[in-house]
């Protein structure tokens, strides 16, 4: 068995992967179904279908490889062991431009590092743009590889989440050097600085980059935090940086930002969600620096009234801002909502200080008039009168709107409003608290599927002990389903409802729609304007 043969085809993927396997694997046997098709003759002596005499060694090559381009890289390693024309297809370089390693994510495992450096310089050549690599395979010869043998690479995603030792860098004399995105998982405990000087030279052109920290793993008992790599050297390096994601990192506090912000004068989005000892106090200074930063998220972060209402809010090209989770309060709200000149996101849930006050000041004396996106999440201290009201009037723009986790928003305010989200594509709708009364959920399918035609994303959280549906309710469902043709996503608490809507959606064979929102949930961070450089896993 040869270096590609090595590759394992254990499937571990995640939920996206599995979509987009399970909606390229129907693509690719309904090509197949039609091209084996055939039609024996009747009694009568009728002649059989053109396609009787078809036979798979008879398709031409460029046909496999479209199918096969269909397929995830597990199947296509399956398949490469049928016949060598189909390994021949299977080894095709343009099928393997973008390849993970991570057997968590693909299933595909390499089993040694020469296997790897074949791969790189045979298999992958000019043809690769997207690697993702696990600890295991991080050393200075794939790199070495990988910038000879694939001069096209342009994203790279580099694991390090699981390490305990970094392997020896001190020989490491090339890296790939047209990157525009490097993401890198970053340990709890190794200390990253070896291997970062050594690929400080090589990244000057990066545009996007990912700093993933170990939030999710930290233990509620307080440990001690280590600045497992050197932003202030970092930044140096990346002087043309338009996206930053700094996701639940533990050391990242304003110092970091700041220091990001005197280097990337091109800086469009800035995340640091889950960095709990951001306050803001750097804010002022980011937006005198970087007059083009027009995305801020800061999801649970420890921001602090006094230092957002410092920031000149009136003079920045903000568009979108997430302060989710935050302390800040009425006032800081009021003060922020009624100078940012054009806001076209919004995400302020879980905020006590999120009040009506808070919105008829916005509505009043602030300019809402392009907003988009509302994500409301949480908000008890909002009245359903004041949703309503912005709703009325703001309604007909709004792509996403997500009022969530509020057990006064029932049924009967969403059916109030529906008819005026004309243009909606993510609603987000529910709370999992059991509630005192019940959801008619027949009669809400039924107002979306009339009104919501652009739908794309739906999320209904109530309790399945919360939903009354009647025996007549597979026509509401058909008629969503009919009407909604742009439905991607529809998350739904598993119980019995949850059951029959998966089962209608599954007979018109959309088995990739409905889904459990214990494992699949859906964000209004859709219409972001940067949402795709912001993705990572």
């Amino acid at each position: 068995m040869d270096s590609w043969g090595q590759l394992s085809v254990e499937f571990a993927a995640a939920s996206a992967a599995n979509r987009g396997a399970d909606e390229k694997g129907f693509l690719a046997k309904a090509k197949w179904g039609q091209l084996t098709h055939q039609e024996s003759t009747d009694e009568n002596g009728e002649p059989k279908s053109p396609f009787a005499d078809t036979t798979i060694e008879k398709m031409p090559d460029k046909v496999l490889l479209n199918i096969f381009s269909y397929l995830s890289h597990r199947e296509i390693c399956r398949l490469a062991t049928i016949c060598k024309k189909w390994r021949q297809i299977a080894y095709d370089t343009r099928l393997w431009s973008a390849v993970s390693l991570r057997p968590e994510i693909s299933g595909l495992h390499v089993s040694s590092l020469e296997s790897l450096l074949a791969l790189i310089s045979v298999r992958f050549g000019a043809s690769l743009r997207y690697i993702e690599l696990p600890i295991e395979v991080i050393t200075h010869n794939v790199f070495h590889e990988l910038a000879n043998k694939c001069p096209n690479l342009t994203h790279m995603l580099l694991d390090f989440s699981t390490a305990m030792q970094l392997h020896d860098f001190s020989e490491m004399q090339a890296f790939p050097t047209k990157l525009k995105y490097l993401c890198i998982c970053l340990s709890e405990v190794i200390f990253m600085e070896g291997f970062m000087r050594k690929i400080y030279n090589f990244i000057n052109g990066l545009e996007i980059l990912h700093l993933i920290g170990t939030y999710e793993k930290v233990e509620e008992e307080e440990e001690e935090v280590y600045e497992v790599i050197n932003v202030h050297k970092l930044k140096a390096a990346t002087p043309n940086l338009r996206v930053i994601n700094m996701y639940g990192i533990t050391f990242v506090d304003d110092s970091h930002i700041e220091a990001f912000s005197s280097n990337c004068i091109q800086l469009e989005c800035l995340a640091v969600n889950f960095c709990n000892k951001v306050t803001g106090s750097c804010l002022k200074t980011v937006f005198q620096r970087s007059k083009r930063l027009r995305c801020l998220l800061m999801n649970q972060t420890s921001l602090q009234s006094e230092h957002l209402m410092q920031v000149e809010w009136e003079k920045t090209a903000v568009q979108e801002l997430d302060i989710s989770a935050t302390d800040l309060s009425t006032e800081c709200l009021i003060d922020m909502l009624t100078r940012i000149p054009a806001l076209r996101y919004l995400s302020a849930g879980q905020i006590n200080g999120f009040n009506d006050s808070v919105m008829k000041a916005w509505m009043e004396q602030g300019n809402p008039k392009n907003i988009v996106g509302l994500d409301l999440d949480a908000s008890d201290n909002l009245s359903d009168e004041a949703i309503h009201r912005f709703v009325s009037k703001y309604g007909p723009q709004l792509q996403a709107l997500s009022l969530s986790g509020m057990p006064h928003i029932t049924d009967q305010l969403w059916q109030a409003i529906l008819p005026i989200l004309k243009s909606i594509k993510i609603i987000i709708m529910g709370t999992q608290e059991r509630l005192g009364v019940n959801i008619h959920v027949d009669q809400l399918m039924d107002g979306i599927a009339n009104n919501c035609t652009n739908l794309e994303r739906l999320e209904l959280r109530w309790d399945p002990e919360n939903l009354r549906f009647s025996d007549k309710s597979q026509k509401a469902i058909d008629i969503l389903r009919v009407k909604c043709l742009k439905m991607k996503a529809l998350g739904l608490s598993d119980g019995r409802y949850y059951e029959i809507v998966k089962a209608n959606f599954e007979r018109a064979d959309r088995n990739t729609v409905v889904r459990a929102i214990t494992a699949c949930r859906v964000s209004t961070y859709y219409i972001l304007q940067n949402y795709r450089e912001l993705i990572f896993n």
